[in-house]
């Protein structure tokens, strides 16, 4: 990996091309580098995943929506849309939108947190789309999510957007042009172009994710994938780009992030250099946000350790900073405590999280979300005891570069009303590789079955797991068998809107 130095620049001294960070995105894009085979299977385990947790939302409204929008844009060449027959095709940006909204709706596939936090998954739906749409075949859709990962983790590594209150999709949407640039073996200069328009359209703020959440939350990477495409489009067209987007006077740097005097360095793979930043990632196995994927496992491992659950007098998580602050206390949410939130807040508040996850001994996509469940009076009771602090050691552990040691969960201390204090930590889900069970292929399958159980058939399901997995062999033609579509007459039909 090179270690990229990116700085404002003012417009009396203007930086080449070379020296901007767009342009070395776009020639890691457009370098022709093997995926490789550990890579390749972990991309097919990727698309498992969006299948998996697309197809258990797809009767959720958020999506019945985007779903319906998508069908108001039909085109014969498109692309294909979860849930519907791989005959019926849109245009790709709105397959894009729609199939990406429903990959995020349920908040429970692949994550990589560093200085920022981000779902490389998201990648998958637009590149998919336009591979549907322009005729490519199942290799050329490896090299170019390999690409999307790449330059969405290597951002993420680098440079934080939740301090600046800015949504994370900012680093997504350039990644997602650029795979779209290497799936269409462009040149550099036309991905260099769509990045930059990627990235300054893409820029929003973090309200989406704070106070009383909506359904926004599984729209703004599907958004993300639908202005990459148009990105692309543009740039192929020979339409630019303001420039320089990351190092100029008036750039995103400048205004929206540290400021003009602010340094960052971005790692990105040299000349030559594998594509393997997926690796790093990871998949959850419950439906919740990433943080709490670990204190969920504590949570049914400190249950047996308490027995009652009426005798608890107050429990403190100890974590990072970011479990605090996002989805913990610390966010000074009060909606984070409201039985009446949104699901979509919910799932973004530990203690309602870790409350239900004691008193059930398991988490489900649906039923741990329901009116009814987050209702219940001794779950609100447990609920309100529940608070979290930042542990500046957990906080150091979530920003180390160390696989060994870098921490996504936390130290739990539990006071019952007779004085005694049970505790426990869990630092890693037991599900990331270097959990208690690290997921491999046959979990990933097994998630596949289990969320799409009694919504496709099980003849559906056996074509896609088989079609999937001999993705690197598949043609152009046959792409569209990475389509999942349920029964007729089982999807929901959206409320009418302009299109």
């Amino acid at each position: 990996m090179q270690s990229h130095e990116v700085r404002v620049h003012p417009s009396k001294s203007p930086l080449k091309r070379e020296d901007q960070l767009a342009w070395k995105i776009a020639a890691v894009a457009a370098d022709k580098v093997a995926v490789e085979k550990d890579v390749a299977a972990m991309i097919i385990n990727r698309i498992i995943d969006n299948a998996a947790v697309a197809i258990a939302a797809i009767n959720r409204r958020p999506v019945i929506s985007a779903r319906t929008m998508a069908l108001g844009h039909p085109r014969r060449d498109g692309a294909t849309v979860f849930g519907l027959p791989a005959g019926r095709r849109v245009s790709p940006e709105w397959a894009a939108w729609a199939n990406g909204t429903a990959v995020r709706e349920l908040d429970m596939h692949d994550t990589f947190l560093a200085a920022d936090y981000s779902h490389p998954g998201d990648n998958i739906p637009p590149i998919l789309a336009v591979a549907q749409a322009k005729g490519r075949s199942g290799r050329d859709l490896i090299r170019a999510i390999a690409t999307g990962y790449e330059i969405q983790i290597d951002l993420v590594r680098a440079i934080c957007l939740h301090e600046w209150k800015k949504d994370h999709i900012a680093h997504l949407c350039p990644a997602q042009a650029a795979g779209i640039g290497t799936l269409l073996r462009l040149p550099a200069e036309v991905i260099y172009q769509a990045v930059q328009q990627a990235v300054h359209v893409s820029f929003t703020t973090r309200q989406s994710r704070k106070g009383e959440i909506s359904s926004w939350k599984a729209y703004a990477p599907a958004h993300a994938g639908k202005l990459a495409i148009e990105a692309v489009d543009r740039a192929m067209r020979g339409e630019g780009a303001p420039s320089p987007i990351y190092e100029g006077e008036d750039s995103v740097i400048a205004w929206m992030l540290a400021g003009p005097d602010a340094v960052y360095h971005v790692p990105l793979p040299a000349p030559g250099e594998p594509k393997r930043a997926i690796m790093d990632s990871f998949t959850k196995e419950h439906s919740a946000e990433y943080q709490s994927q670990a204190l969920i496992d504590l949570a049914f491992r400190l249950r047996e350790k308490i027995g009652d659950l009426s005798r608890v007098q107050r429990i403190v998580i100890h974590t990072s900073h970011h479990t605090h602050y996002v989805i913990g206390t610390g966010a000074n949410d009060p909606q984070k405590m409201d039985p009446k939130a949104s699901r979509e807040t919910l799932d973004h508040s530990i203690m309602y999280i870790f409350a239900v996850a004691l008193e059930d001994g398991r988490w489900h996509h649906v039923e741990s979300y329901t009116p009814q469940r987050a209702g219940r009076a001794e779950t609100v009771a447990l609920w309100h005891k529940i608070e979290t602090r930042e542990d500046p050691e957990w906080t150091r552990r979530y920003h180390s570069t160390d696989p060994k040691e870098k921490a996504f969960g936390g130290r739990v201390e539990v006071t019952l009303a007779d004085g005694t204090v049970i505790t426990d930590e869990l630092a890693v889900a037991n599900a990331h590789p270097l959990g208690a069970k690290p997921f491999g292929r046959a979990d990933y399958i097994r998630k596949f079955e289990t969320l799409t159980e009694g919504i496709i058939t099980r003849a559906a399901a056996s074509r896609f797991l088989e079609a999937v997995q001999s993705l690197s062999s598949l043609r152009a033609e046959d792409l569209h068998l990475l389509n999942v579509a349920l029964p007729a007459g089982r999807l929901v039909d959206g409320k009418p809107g302009i299109f």
